[in-house]
């Protein structure tokens, strides 16, 4: 462990809370290189929903690279982004009835972002974007104004202006309408709030805590939205590709973005991978107005379009609708009786997690569960929510040992006997 404290930054994270040096993996489980093994109820924050090295991508990968096919190309046309363009469109976007272009803006979610926000500022010529509190969006400049992390937000180092941030889903515990403040402020020429460009929203807040909006109250968004010319941009960097159910997280609310940001498990190997989704007449970027020299990784092109094979039936969607049913259930029965240790339930489908009252409790109980063999990570402002995030592909099997684990964890931490 001495050369990653003596040569890395001080700004290491995730290594903190997993003291080992990881060697291997597969599926829904990675190996340390003395040899242990852990479930992962992580998956790369969300860039693994297909689990670690999946056997079908790999070769699609290995086969690609073996042949000398293009791997760096800029925005050049290339056989394997031109096969995950059509792919994309054929089985994601048709059979949804969308109509979006594809914009490579880089190789991760928050410049999935950067290019939505740049955007919307572009075609409406308004620079306000509203967020929502609790919102995480990335750790570049443009994301962060639109985060609510006052952590984050502390590094840029400078002002983060032109947003203005509104309440999320249940935010003031159901004590008001919903958007009564932001419809009022809209209405108001004193409010101070200029007529917005946009509104960027996460339909789950994975980094916020798991905040989960009601699909009626994402509906009702999209309403304002188009009753105020105002662009609606979802955030589906960690919910998308299937984490909630559905490939789109706001499927089933039944809306339909004017842009959508994805990336993490887009590529399904854990390859650099994003995109900026568009609806056509929104294109209005002048070539090169927005570029980078990594906006199509082609081994990435060569994954995401093996990954699309899962969504060819909806036989992932549905066995993930279960596997959240079954962590709800198990979630629920561990927190039965814990009384006011535990504020709440977290989340949906595959995106869940327990919040504690006292935010250290969660903290433990991540260390618990990797000393008994489970990686976990917290979430919410002040880490006060233990969060999983498991493959989609893991065994219902797999899937029970690790809540078993965590519910050993939970009690460990805090200092329960078992019932």
């Amino acid at each position: 462990m001495h050369v990653f404290e003596r040569l890395e930054s001080q700004v290491r994270s995730y290594c903190r809370g997993w003291p080992t040096v990881f060697r291997t993996a597969q599926g829904s489980t990675v190996t340390d290189e003395s040899g242990r093994v852990y479930l992962d109820f992580f998956a790369g924050a969300g860039s693994l929903n297909y689990g670690h090295n999946n056997p079908l991508l790999k070769q699609r990968l290995l086969r690609y690279l073996a042949d000398d096919f293009i791997v760096h190309s800029l925005d050049a046309h290339t056989v394997a982004k031109r096969e995950f363009l059509q792919a994309f469109h054929d089985i994601v976007l048709a059979p949804r009835g969308l109509d979006y272009k594809i914009q490579f803006p880089g190789p991760t979610g928050t410049n999935a972002v950067e290019a939505a926000l740049k955007l919307a500022r572009k075609y409406t010529g308004r620079e306000t974007v509203v967020s929502f509190t609790n919102a995480f969006h990335g750790m570049t400049l443009g994301s962060l104004a639109v985060s609510g992390n006052s952590m984050k937000r502390g590094g840029a180092g400078v002002p983060l202006n032109h947003t203005s941030t509104m309440p999320y889903d249940n935010y003031l515990d159901g004590r008001t309408p919903d958007f009564l403040l932001f419809e009022r402020m809209l209405a108001d020429s004193g409010s101070g709030l200029d007529k917005p460009a946009a509104v960027i929203v996460e339909t789950v807040q994975g980094e916020g805590g798991l905040n989960a909006a009601r699909p009626e109250w994402l509906r009702g968004l999209a309403d304002l939205c188009r009753r105020h010319d105002i662009l609606l941009i979802v955030d589906d960097v960690q919910m998308g590709c299937g984490r909630t159910g559905p490939f789109f997280s706001f499927e089933d609310a039944g809306i339909v973005p004017d842009i959508v940001c994805l990336s993490k498990s887009l590529s399904g190997y854990g390859l650099p991978l994003a995109v900026t989704l568009l609806r056509p007449e929104l294109d209005v970027w002048e070539p090169g107005e927005h570029n980078g020299t990594f906006r199509g990784f082609n081994p990435a092109f060569v994954t995401a379009t093996a990954a699309l094979e899962y969504w060819t039936d909806d036989r992932l969607q549905q066995e993930t609708r279960a596997k959240g049913e079954l962590i709800r259930r198990a979630l629920t029965g561990l927190v039965d009786g814990l009384g006011d240790a535990v504020t709440g339930l977290r989340g949906r489908g595959m995106a869940q997690g327990i919040a504690f009252a006292d935010p250290r409790a969660a903290g433990r109980v991540c260390a618990q569960a990797f000393r008994r063999g489970l990686l976990m990570e917290t979430s919410g402002p002040e880490g006060e929510v233990a969060k999983l995030l498991p493959p989609l592909t893991i065994t219902e099997r797999e899937l029970t040992d690790g809540l078993q684990i965590l519910a050993e964890s939970v009690t460990a931490a805090l200092e329960l006997q078992p019932a």
